[in-house]
């Protein structure tokens, strides 16, 4: 878990506190702590506690965004930091268009996924 810096939190309109993903996904928070120890889902720590957040984006309704377990997983494989992982989701790209998280949330995984794949190139 990263603690991150003022221009990723900048790019990321909203944030979930793991209690939070706890009841939307209908699990205990232990099991969202256990989401976030795997990598299938990223938190980072931020506001004045410190306390992991997760960026809302990646919570559609009652699971998590198709595709971004393994986004994640690629891009960790591509040695990205978890900051830098944030960064890269988050940034327009206007070639997709919109954001990759966008574009995943949107059910274009596959391209957002190639992507990833050829960073590591």
């Amino acid at each position: 878990m990263t603690e991150i810096d003022a221009k990723i939190d900048a790019l990321v309109p909203a944030w979930l506190y793991l209690p939070d993903i706890a009841e939307m996904l209908d699990i205990e928070v232990t099991k969202v702590r256990q989401l976030v120890k795997e990598g299938q889902l990223l938190a980072v720590r931020r506001g004045e506690n410190r306390s992991l957040q997760v960026p809302a984006a990646f919570i559609d309704g009652d699971k998590i965004v198709k595709g971004l377990v393994g986004l994640l997983t690629v891009l960790r494989d591509d040695r990205f930091s978890d900051t830098e992982i944030l960064e890269w989701l988050f940034t327009p790209d206007d070639t997709l268009p919109g954001t990759p998280v966008q574009a995943l949330s949107e059910n274009r995984g596959t391209e957002v996924k190639r992507r990833a794949q050829a960073l590591a190139i």
